[in-house]
This record gives C-alpha cells, sequence and structure tokens, in this order.
C-alpha cells in the first residue's frame, strides 16, 4: 500500500552557520566603505552637473545646443545608471561574502579585476583628476576587500565542510 506524504511534522530548520571571522567581517566593512564612495562621488557628480554642459561644449565645440542638451542628457543618465549598479554590486558583494557564498568571493575578485582594468584605462585619459582620486580610493578599498576575503581564516570560512549544506 502507498502512503502519501506526512502532512504533520516538522521541517527542519535552518542549519545554524558559524559566524564570519574578523577577516570576513573586515572585507564586509570595506565593502560597505566602497558603497559609501561610490554614493559620494554620484552625489557630488551629480551637484556639479552646471560644470557638465561647459566641459562637453569645451570637447565638442561643433556641437549644436540641441545636440550639446542630449549628450548631456546621455552622459547624467549613464553616470545614474552606472553609480546605482557600482553602489548595488558593493552591497551584494558585502551581503553575499558575509553569508560565506563560495563563489562570492570569486566574484568579488573578479569585480576588483575589472575595476583594476577601468583604473588603468582612466589613468590614461588626461583630464580626469578629480575623478582618478576617487576611482585610486574606490579600488584602494576593493584592494583591501579581496586581501581580506583571500585571507587563511576567510578561506576557510568559505570552504564546505563534509556534512555542510551549500550555502
Amino acid at each position: 500500500m502507498v502512503q502519501p506524504y506526512p502532512s504533520a511534522g516538522r521541517m527542519p530548520g535552518p542549519v545554524p552557520s558559524e559566524p564570519p571571522p574578523s577577516s570576513v567581517v573586515m572585507a564586509v566593512r570595506l565593502m560597505y566603505a566602497g558603497a559609501v564612495v561610490s554614493a559620494l562621488s554620484l552625489i557630488v557628480g551629480l551637484a556639479t552637473v552646471g560644470s557638465l554642459r561647459d566641459s562637453l561644449h569645451k570637447a565638442q565645440p561643433k556641437l549644436t545646443p540641441a545636440q550639446l542638451h542630449d549628450l548631456q542628457t546621455v552622459v547624467v543618465a549613464g553616470s545614474i545608471f552606472i553609480g546605482a549598479i557600482s553602489i548595488g554590486l558593493w552591497v551584494w558583494m558585502a551581503l553575499m561574502n558575509k553569508a560565506g557564498k563560495p563563489w562570492a568571493r570569486i566574484v568579488a575578485t573578479v569585480l576588483f579585476g575589472l575595476d583594476t582594468l577601468f583604473l588603468l584605462l582612466g589613468v590614461a585619459r588626461a583630464g580626469a583628476a578629480a575623478g582618478t582620486l576617487v576611482s585610486i580610493l574606490t579600488w584602494l578599498i576593493g584592494l583591501g576587500a579581496v586581501i581580506y576575503l583571500w585571507r587563511k581564516d576567510a578561506s576557510a570560512y568559505f570552504s564546505p565542510q563534509a556534512g555542510q549544506q551549500a550555502r
């Protein structure tokens, strides 16, 4: 005789996880700092949008006023989009690494590698001193976070243990 699955009883609860080691906690704090720096950079960029039109006009003097306005709109919208993505990635990586997701520190490391590439490309451009300083600060925060994520105690936290469910 076939019996249906039991309808009563307790469902197994979540497996209690160990608290993250100090190096992961520090990496997470740095990631939150990266989100704050990205947010402040976005706010300052939006506060100085008035000077953007002049900068664009100097870079492209042959543009008509309508074309200049359209370009300014695209640059502002792109800045807001990129800034929101940046802030979101910092926070997401902080939450996932704090939760001990093994893939999260790999993704954070890859994102740091991409940031390194973008920083090098940005430094190669002339005339972006203020933006480069913020980029260097953000890069240093990312470097610190990646170093902390790959320390020995962090590696033990991220490695799956026998009998432990996937995080």
